[in-house]
């Protein structure tokens, strides 16, 4: 950063350089909460920011023995064969800048850049970081967690929740749990259940008949598998004809994660004009769901 810029004299070159090294310190800290895909998926950065692709392997092991005499030759056969799975890599770009000017400017009243510039490019960055973990970019071919093709969906069998008792509405919670378990014999056990905001809301105020106790912490009190319950405004409309969904997984990066090879990086400055612009980059490979039995869409409620 300590280059000098075409237009700037000494002492606003190295004023530029030092406040911007500012500017992009405080932003890399700038969490967003309301964004939720890195709060409900594993990230992986494992791939590197040359990658061009994620590729996995899924392997199966088939066979069973069975009873023989002394001399048999007719032994049955063990063998292992695998799948290879493979999801994009792509680039995710914007910019901010300065004008020739706000920087003199600046420079002259001996005040900090603004930040709300980089500020602006950080936020569009990670809102299209939250959109493509969560539903994908099908022009690119990038999966999405919440609209998955491989991962099984079911209609809830309450159906809406507005009307709902309480006993509906954690049977529809607890089915999504045992349909899980039973489909996949054990092998998978959920940990997370998360819903819309709307119902959400509705199962942290409605109490149990005659308790003090929510649907909610009722729910977490007694199911044996589920360790948390949350909501995340893309399950609203995300299932099928527009319903709302919910979805139930094991928060686990062998089951799933969103690969982010390249996580935000400002680019060196470029003079554009009368104008400083600072790209900025990252690689995204989407949400790769490496289990999808270890997963549950229920839609409708």
């Amino acid at each position: 950063m300590s280059r000098k810029f075409m237009n700037l004299d000494e002492g606003q070159s190295i004023f530029f350089a030092r406040e911007l090294e500012a500017v992009l310190s405080r932003q890399f800290d700038v969490l967003y909460p309301e964004l939720r895909s890195r709060m409900f998926l594993p990230v992986s950065n494992e791939a590197g920011p040359g990658a061009e692709s994620i590729t996995y392997y899924q392997f199966d092991k088939v066979g069973m023995a069975k009873l023989v005499s002394d001399y048999a030759d007719d032994l049955p056969r063990a063998d292992a064969f695998g799948n290879k799975f493979t999801s994009p890599v792509e680039s995710l770009g914007i910019s901010f800048g300065y004008s020739l000017q706000e920087v003199r400017a600046s420079a002259m009243a001996n005040r900090s850049l603004p930040t709300m510039k980089a500020d602006a490019a950080r936020r569009a960055h990670e809102q299209k970081v939250d959109e493509i973990a969560a539903l994908g970019d099908p022009s690119s071919g990038l999966v999405g967690f919440l609209n998955n093709a491989n991962v099984p969906a079911i209609s809830a069998t309450t159906g809406s929740w507005a009307a709902a008792t309480p006993d509906q509405i954690l049977d529809d919670m607890g089915e999504m749990v045992q349909q899980i378990i039973s489909t996949t014999n054990s092998v998978e056990t959920p940990d997370t259940l998360l819903l819309p905001p709307a119902q959400y809301a509705l199962i942290n105020q409605q109490r149990i008949v005659d308790t003090d106790t929510t649907v909610l912490k009722f729910f977490l009190s007694n199911n044996a598998w589920i360790r948390n319950v949350d909501h995340w405004y893309r399950l609203t409309g995300a299932g099928a004809g527009g319903t709302d969904r919910m979805v139930c997984y094991r928060r686990d990066p062998s089951k799933l994660e969103l690969h982010i090879p390249q996580e935000f990086e400002a680019l060196p400055v470029q003079e554009r004009g009368l104008a400083f612009e600072v790209p900025t980059h990252s690689r995204i490979g989407g949400t790769v769901i490496y289990k999808p039995l270890s997963a549950l869409y229920s839609d409708g409620i």
